[in-house]
């Protein structure tokens, strides 16, 4: 809207000279808080200074500050992190990594411990429908969306810009990072990030049977890890900027494997690589009609060793590669309304060294129509998505082809006239097509799945008030959620499962958000951070089963964090905790199964200062300082009480 209001400017003749003048460029600045608080849905942000107030150490640790997110960890710096957002599983959950969404079409899940606190700006939670039109269909494709956004390029500073970090941990984890970045003229900026992970993550845990206790530590879980890319910024003129990145990450680390009465032997291995490289072109055609285009080329790599079997028997090798492009065409005929189609079209496909490979290949075809009303007190959403997928193998029989038309709906209205109180209300259907491995894997996928359609409904309230020295802003959201068509692991032997259509669930939720922060003097503040989460995740397949009503394996109850943060001259000091209720490994609540709940606290002490004009930033971090031994995954230990000092320089 704002450049809407610049451009309208530049056409308007000058009434004394009757000329037109081009003026340089103005930045006009504005509160993101602002624009989440009037959202239409839950939207949730972790900007990179409240990731210091509130003591984030790792993405991991970023993840649990957010609200309805259930957390799969298998422990230390290179065990592998995917996401749930209120209760619909990782499949359901978009993440999107500088404005295009990141694909896994073998498995479906994204693993989130590759991507660095080191090179983020923030961190965005969209629960719903996007309250943003200018998107691409595929990030309205999912039930929620995580967004990651890297630090932005400059344009306000000339000279080159350097920033060098090492940080140094527990068990063995060492971390160099380096950041480049430049303008090379007035148009043209240019920026690296390279960062390489090493940990043992060897760390002791207690080992209980019965009775019986023995101290053991995690074997077989060191990880090397590395990933690095390249960012370029071309804004020829007022009207357009074109973006563009190249990314690779190889990660070789061993897989501990799961701890079960003294037995703690694994042997495998993987070795992951992905690259990929990506363009986006943004143009303001006129102060009604705005076009932006995206083009991604995606390829990634995961080879699995298993040293126990001398016959490689076990060994595989998998290829996935990804041709994806997205066009956005925005049209705001006035100040109240804007409307926005976008097309995308992706092509995905897998290859494996195993010999029963079908060699899977699916056609994507996405389209979103929007519209979104803006009046007064009052906001509207509506979108409409069709979905094409074309589904075919070179070997065998291939899935069904799928189609489907996904509504969504949402509304804003500021209950008190200049008063940031807003009530919201939001429906959103979509569905999530099968994944690769659903469909074909040997002995587990079936062709002929259904995707999984799911509803959900949210109502809550949005609030913030400023008295003097206090500042306080809160959200409160209440939803339902079902899914159908669940797809469920079963056995028909103990060699061959199947994927089948026949799971149904139902989760009612409540997510509560507050902040407060208190202006002690001059240059000392107080903050306090905390957010808490209820979901009530029912198992809802069969009313007969007597697991009828169970709740879903690996969703808590109750899950929350909280943290309380000192910025003073001398040191700044945050105390933070996150934790969650018991969880069970499965839908049916064998005895013997059942995860106890934890509360992890943490200390994290931080000072900045300049040393011969130059920025540096110390860092010290004690996590689990009460040394709580707890699982967020059956048989996977986490780390007791560990600790990691960071030393940033900024040139």
């Amino acid at each position: 809207m704002l450049l809407t209001c610049v451009f309208r400017g530049f056409a308007q003749n000058d009434g004394i000279l009757g000329k037109v003048y081009t003026i340089d460029t103005v930045m006009v600045s504005g509160s993101r808080s602002d624009c989440i608080l009037q959202s239409t849905v839950p939207q949730h942000e972790l900007r990179q200074k409240d990731m210091f107030t509130m003591g984030i150490s790792d993405i991991a640790d970023a993840l649990h500050r957010l609200p309805g997110i259930t957390l799969r960890d298998y422990g230390g710096a290179g065990g592998m992190k995917t996401v749930s957002v209120r209760g619909y599983g990782a499949q359901h959950t978009g993440v999107v990594y500088d404005g295009i969404m990141l694909n896994n079409s073998q498995s479906g899940d994204i693993d989130l411990s590759r991507y660095s606190l080191e090179n983020l700006e923030s961190l965005e939670l969209v629960i719903g429908d996007y309250n943003d039109l200018f998107i691409p269909a595929r990030q309205a494709s999912t039930a929620s969306v995580l967004t990651i956004n890297t630090i932005p390029q400059l344009f306000q500073e000339n000279g080159a810009h350097i920033m060098a970090q090492l940080s140094l941990g527990s068990f063995g984890f060492a971390s160099p990072a380096f950041r480049y970045e430049q303008n090379l003229s007035s148009h043209l900026a240019i920026s690296a990030f390279g960062e390489y992970v090493y940990a043992e993550n060897n760390y002791p845990f207690t080992l209980y049977n019965l009775s019986q206790t023995s101290r053991q530590r995690r074997t077989n879980s060191q990880m090397k890890s590395g990933h690095g890319e390249i960012n370029t910024l071309w804004r020829p003129n007022n009207r357009q900027q074109l973006k563009g990145k190249i990314y690779y990450y190889d990660n070789n680390r061993q897989l501990p494997g799961q701890i079960r009465y003294y037995t703690n032997d694994s042997w495998g291995a993987l070795h992951d690589r992905n690259f990929f490289a990506q363009i986006q072109y943004q143009q303001f055609l006129s102060s009604q009609w705005s076009l932006k285009w995206m083009n991604k080329f995606n390829w990634a790599s995961t080879r699995y060793h298993d040293g126990k079997y001398q016959d490689h028997s076990m060994d595989a090798d998998y290829w996935q590669r990804e041709y994806y492009t997205s066009a956005c065409i925005l049209y705001t005929p006035s100040d109240f309304v804007s409307i926005d189609y976008s097309f995308d079209y992706s092509f995905n496909n897998l290859n494996s060294s195993i010999e029963t490979d079908k060699k899977p290949f699916r056609h994507s075809f996405l389209q979103s129509l929007s519209a979104k009303f803006t009046k007064n007190r009052f906001t509207a959403l509506a979108r409409l998505l069709a979905s094409v997928y074309l589904n075919g193998t070179e070997n065998g029989s291939s899935s069904n082809d799928m189609k489907r038309l996904s509504p969504s709906v949402s509304t804003s209205y500021r209950l008190l006239d200049n008063k940031e109180f807003f009530l919201r209300a939001s429906y959103k259907n979509i569905f999530r097509a099968p994944t690769f491995n659903e469909n074909y894997f040997y002995h587990y996928g079936t062709p002929d799945l259904k995707p999984e359609v799911t509803n959900q409904l949210n109502i809550g309230l949005s609030y913030n008030k400023s008295i003097k020295r206090v500042e306080f802003s809160g959200t409160a959201d209440i939803y339902l959620n079902t899914i159908k068509d669940k797809i469920v692991s079963i056995p028909y032997n103990m060699f061959i499962w199947r994927n089948v259509n026949i799971g149904k669930a139902r989760i009612i939720g409540m997510d509560l958000v507050s902040q407060i922060s208190y202006q002690l003097h001059n240059k000392q503040k107080l903050t306090f951070a905390s957010n808490y989460s209820y979901q009530q995740a029912e198992n809802r397949t069969s009313s007969t089963s007597p697991y009828y009503n169970y709740q879903i394996a690996y969703i808590p109850q109750h899950s929350g964090s909280i943290s309380l943060g000192y910025e003073n001259p001398l040191i700044n000091l945050t105390i933070h905790g996150t934790g969650t209720s018991n969880v069970w490994s499965n839908n049916e609540h064998y005895a013997g199964t059942q995860i106890s709940g934890y509360m992890e606290w943490g200390l994290m002490a931080y000072r900045q200062f300049k040393l011969w004009g130059k920025e540096i930033s110390l860092r010290g971090d004690l996590d689990n300082i009460f040394n709580k031994q707890y699982e967020i995954v059956a048989g996977y230990p986490m780390p007791g009480i560990h600790w990691k000092m960071t030393i940033h320089y900024q040139l």
